[in-house]
């Protein structure tokens, strides 16, 4: 079992940055993939990152997301600069075993964090 407990989060103008955290605790926490989604009503969740010792991003935030790991506080980071109108979402940090293949997918990931809003003003 694995709790995810997110922090962040807001609204800023367009350009801005924010920054998104991820604690997790429970068991095997290292063994867990984590990754980050965002969800506009209407639409698909859609995959924004994964920390996987190595990284990946969706295209559309690729060069403005960083995505990062401490392991000594169980906190996976979202860092979001020069965010647009259109990351205006709710993000959830999710966590899985799932394999390299299949990040992006909803269904790969077991556990959830609470969702938090991010709102850019154009």
């Amino acid at each position: 079992q694995v709790q995810l407990v997110q922090s962040g989060g807001g609204l800023v103008q367009a350009g801005g940055s924010l920054r998104l955290s991820c604690a997790a605790s429970g068991r095997s926490f290292n063994t867990y993939i984590i990754s980050w989604f965002r969800h506009v009503p209407g639409k698909e969740r859609e995959f924004v990152a994964a920390f996987v010792g190595t990284t990946r991003y969706a295209d559309s935030v690729k060069g403005r997301f960083t995505i990062s790991g401490d392991n000594a506080k169980n906190t996976v980071y979202l860092q979001m600069n020069s965010l647009k109108p259109e990351d205006t979402a709710v993000y959830y940090c999710a966590a899985g075993t799932t394999p390299l293949g299949a990040l992006n997918f909803v269904n790969s990931y077991t556990y959830w964090g609470q969702g938090t809003q991010v709102t850019v003003s154009s």
